[in-house]
């Protein structure tokens, strides 16, 4: 199998050419983001205050300004921001250290991210990033200007992957989530990547205020010996401090239970948040994959 480096996360850069994670929301994307127009008015970034003129809004009015200028009105003015905040939810708890094809779905979490980040500043959108990491738990990457955002998160990604079997964590994605919710703010772009091995109950309920306001999609990152389940046979399979041996014949209905109630939850967490699905499979290339997706500019739900 084949684990990421920095030279080839930094090569899909020409993956990520000609696509695009334009938003869902359109009446949002017109106000904010990249793919909105600098003018003055009510918006989000400071520009200067001036005298009041008849036709300002009064809301606009620096009471502190106006003040010091001997009570002659002063009106605050704004530029509506030139790039939108793109945030990455990237889970790389132990668990996803784990494939039986071309890579693990750690290191397909790990690709798919730095895919992602790569569109999102070509397309002139500010990066950042919450990522749940085998070792070093929940790390934040704050939201950067285009390229310069990319490169450091590239670098947190690869040092947060998973490098050995470990016991799943998947209260990890919780709290990256909760993170996240103190940083994001409305208009903004979050972008999951997870195996989301843990999604009902309570943890959906995480993601409620951050769907509320942004644009919200989930690329689901799965192995097919997950959902098809073990062939006929006994299998040895390693974990930590034990040896478990499995009989895939015996095994296979609750092994198809756990995949169909896994699918289920993700389902539920979808419709909850109003947010597509992605699909990618470890024996999958994420740019084809990815190309196959966001050539057409949306996910499929």
């Amino acid at each position: 199998m084949t684990t990421p480096t920095l030279a080839e996360l930094v090569t899909l850069r020409g993956a990520a050419h000609g696509l695009t994670l334009r938003g869902r929301r359109q009446a949002r994307a017109a106000l904010i983001g990249a793919h909105s127009s600098a003018q003055r008015g009510r918006g989000l970034e400071f520009q200067e205050v001036r005298p009041y003129t008849p036709g300002d809004d009064p809301r606009s009015i620096d009471w502190r300004v106006t003040a010091r200028r001997g009570g002659r009105p002063h009106t605050k003015l704004y530029r509506e921001e030139r790039e939108r905040p793109v945030w990455l939810l990237v889970d790389l708890q132990p668990g996803t250290f784990f494939g039986s094809r071309r890579q693990l779905k750690s290191s397909l979490i790990v690709r798919t991210a730095a895919l992602l980040a790569w569109v999102a500043a070509l397309g002139g959108d500010r990066i950042g990033a919450v990522i749940a990491g085998a070792a070093a738990g929940v790390r934040v990457l704050p939201a950067r200007g285009r390229i310069e955002g990319v490169l450091p998160l590239l670098e947190a990604l690869l040092d947060a992957q998973p490098t050995a079997p470990g016991q799943p964590a998947p209260q990890l994605l919780g709290e990256a989530v909760d993170a996240l919710g103190a940083l994001v703010r409305p208009g903004s772009q979050v972008l999951a990547v997870s195996d989301f091995c843990a999604t009902g109950g309570q943890h959906a309920d995480h993601w409620i205020p951050i769907a509320r306001h942004n644009d919200v999609r989930l690329y689901w990152i799965t192995d097919p010996l997950e959902s098809k389940g073990l062939p006929a046979g006994r299998f040895r399979a390693g974990l930590p401090d034990r040896l478990l041996v499995l009989d895939g014949r015996r095994a296979r209905n609750a092994w198809l239970a756990a995949w169909q109630a896994r699918e289920q939850r993700v389902t539920e967490l979808s419709q909850r948040l109003a947010a597509p699905v992605v699909r990618l499979d470890t024996s999958e290339s994420v740019a084809t994959a990815l190309r196959a997706v966001l050539s057409r500019g949306l996910p499929a739900a």
